[in-house]
């Protein structure tokens, strides 16, 4: 039987100013004072950037204006959105929970600085790659940037497996999935560059669809199977941290499905309209499940705590997601594969899950540790909400396609105002000192 949970009136923290008045300029040598800040500072330049990027591709196609591509849009696009920035924000979350999740002494920044320049230098490079005026399927320079990141990205990964090794406390098993999904994506990365490389820039798209699902994918759900409930029982006590092992290999197993049926799709196999059926016979379920665990980790009461709010609102995109590719392969199933939704599941997924909680995540770490209120202000909810817009922009897109080209040039700029806006902001933090005083 459904145990009820009373939950006591609960009153909104008080704001304080995001921005203390007179507040020291940015300065570089503040990213050496945690990892996360130095990591966060460069993810944050990668997502600016190459939202904006992506943002001034689409408007050039909507307008037919012409840009040189060396490697097709789809692929860079996947590419810079799948690895770009999301591995050097995990890389600022790992080494500053993860040492106290596995209770072994910190990380410090200046151990991360070659990898995290490499990873960072290589995005540089790889963009030059694909926009050179180089004739050539296998673009050297792409292929280049992307070993650059994948040697990064690997010797981080590296990093973190020694303090999993090194750890004595009982329970790793967290620990353990974000190192095995970590070190996919470096194998996936090399690949990335060697396909690159050898012109099979076919394998690129399962190649990313594997990575989102299995690597980036994995690492998310493990988090929000851990933090989530935590965080929802300090902010409401009322709640209890409800988080049995069994929902994290679920979660494990469904994305690594996810990923797997993903990478068949993309190298266009032909599928008998039973697996189709198959696969939307487990995701459908599966989202059902997703959408009442928002419910009973506290959605409803967490809305009255943006932060809160922004994490909840994250993961039921997850379950949005999964019912609309449910949707899809059964549409797939009964027209013989000629009917779906196509690419609006994939963007409720990555736009909508992997978007909202990477901002709730990283702006919940950046006010914690430069010493502010654990809160949402306004501009920081409001941009939260207009990202919430870009998506369902994006997902309209997907689903009509007569006026696809515009509704993803949309999509594609308030992502781009939204992720720039939100990057400055956080990033100016981390070259500054914390507002309490104490050490970075």
């Amino acid at each position: 039987m459904a145990r009820t949970i009373p939950i006591r009136p609960q009153h909104a923290p008080a704001r304080q100013p995001a921005e203390p008045r007179g507040a020291p300029p940015w300065r570089l040598h503040w990213l050496f004072a945690a990892p996360h800040r130095l990591a966060f500072a460069a993810a944050a330049l990668v997502l600016a950037t190459s939202a904006a990027w992506w943002a001034l591709a689409m408007l050039a196609r909507w307008a037919g204006w012409a840009w040189p591509w060396n490697l097709a849009p789809a692929h860079a696009h996947g590419l810079l959105m799948g690895f770009g920035f999301v591995p050097l924000f995990f890389a600022g979350f790992l080494f500053t929970a993860g040492p106290k999740w596995l209770g072994v002494p910190p990380v410090a920044a200046s151990a991360l600085w070659g990898p995290v320049c490499a990873m960072l230098s290589g995005w540089g490079v790889f963009a030059l790659g694909v926009h050179a005026p180089v004739a050539g399927p296998a673009p050297l320079l792409a292929a280049l940037g992307l070993a650059a990141v994948a040697g990064g990205w690997s010797a981080l990964v590296g990093r973190f497996a020694r303090l999993v090794r090194a750890s004595r406390v009982a329970d790793r098993l967290h620990a353990r999935c974000i190192a095995a999904a970590a070190a996919l994506g470096a194998l996936l990365l090399w690949a990335a560059a060697g396909a690159v490389l050898t012109g099979h820039v076919a394998a690129l798209r399962p190649l990313v669809l594997v990575g989102v699902w299995g690597f980036v994918g994995v690492v998310y759900v493990t988090v929000a199977h851990r933090m989530i409930p935590f965080f929802t029982a300090a902010a409401l006590p009322a709640l209890d941290a409800w988080r049995p092992q069994w929902l994290l290999v679920v979660f494990v197993a469904s994305m690594l499905a996810q990923a797997a049926f993903a990478a068949l799709e993309a190298l266009a196999w032909p599928l008998p309209a039973w697996a189709w059926g198959a696969m939307a016979a487990l995701e459908a379920p599966l989202a059902l499940l997703l959408l009442a665990l928002a419910v009973r980790w506290g959605l409803v009461q967490s809305l009255r705590h943006r932060l809160l709010a922004m994490l909840h609102l994250g993961f039921v995109w997850l379950g949005v997601a999964l019912a609309l590719s449910a949707l899809s392969h059964a549409l797939l199933a009964a027209t013989g594969g000629s009917l779906s939704l196509g690419l609006a599941p994939l963007h409720a997924y990555t736009m909508g899950f992997l978007g909202s909680i990477l901002v709730a995540m990283v702006t919940r770490v950046s006010c914690g540790h430069s010493g502010r209120a654990l809160v949402a202000d306004d501009l920081v909810w409001g941009a939260f909400l207009v990202l919430q817009a870009a998506v369902v922009l994006r997902v309209a897109g997907a689903l009509w396609l007569a006026a696809a080209a515009p509704l993803t040039a949309a999509a594609a700029v308030v992502w781009a105002v939204v992720m720039v806006g939100w990057a400055w902001r956080y990033g100016r933090w981390y070259g500054q000192p914390r507002v309490d005083g104490r050490p970075g």
